[in-house]
């Protein structure tokens, strides 16, 4: 049986990989749980993994993989029926895993300087468990600076188009209607700032008339 804290991680992790494939960072885990230290979400881990519920992935920056989940309650609001008795809700029915997506594939993205913006238009055959609601494409990972998010140059992001993003999240960033790249988008100030995730990079700042958002880090798929 899970403590509280130990439940609370292994779903903020679950629905993070769900969410953007990719695991969230130790300061994220602190934050998300109101933690004081990071030692703390260590600790955690060390039980979930202890106990088979995650496992590290070797030799990649901060990378778990989820292998069970305990029970979680559904929020739904069951229905009532006659004289307001309780009519169980069916579960929910997950995507078939064998139906396949050929998703746009618009060339190669920067994740380190930003590169000329994306061009090419072929298409990646994508598992549609992988993808979530919404319109979708595909770019291939030119560099480095997102190795701590667990991103690997080859790797192809799978992004779901959007023009908004919320701090934190990982986006496509076009800059000056010519260079696109891959980052971490916050707002500092009056200007954007797009962090790496490779201490060996700068963040790069910019005013904010000078960024558009392309979409969001929905997943990533790697080829061995």
């Amino acid at each position: 049986m899970l403590t509280r804290k130990q439940h609370e991680l292994i779903c903020y992790i679950h629905d993070r990989l769900a969410e953007t494939g990719v695991s969230p960072s130790f300061e994220e885990m602190k934050d998300a749980l109101d933690l004081k230290s990071k030692s703390g979400v260590h600790r955690l881990i060390s039980a979930l993994e202890e106990r088979a519920f995650i496992r590290r992935l070797p030799n990649r920056a901060r990378a778990l993989e989820v292998l069970r989940m305990p029970e979680r309650a559904d929020t739904r609001q069951p229905s009532r029926g006659p004289a307001g008795s309780v009519v169980a809700m069916p579960p929910r029915l997950p995507s078939a895993a064998n139906d396949v997506i050929d998703l746009p594939l618009h060339g190669r993205i920067a994740a380190g300087m930003p590169i000329e913006a994306i061009e090419g238009h072929s298409s990646l055959p994508v598992p549609a468990a992988l993808l979530g609601p919404g319109e979708h494409y595909a770019l291939e990972v030119s560099g480095d600076s997102m190795i701590e998010a667990g991103i690997l140059d080859g790797d192809y992001a799978l992004i779901r188009k959007s023009e908004t993003a919320r701090d934190g999240e990982i986006v496509v960033a076009l800059v000056d209607d010519s260079e696109a790249t891959l980052k971490y988008f916050r707002h500092d100030g009056p200007r954007v700032r797009l962090d790496p995730a490779n201490a060996r990079y700068e963040p790069q700042l910019y005013r904010s008339d000078r960024v558009r958002v392309q979409g969001r880090l929905a997943g990533l798929l790697r080829r061995y």
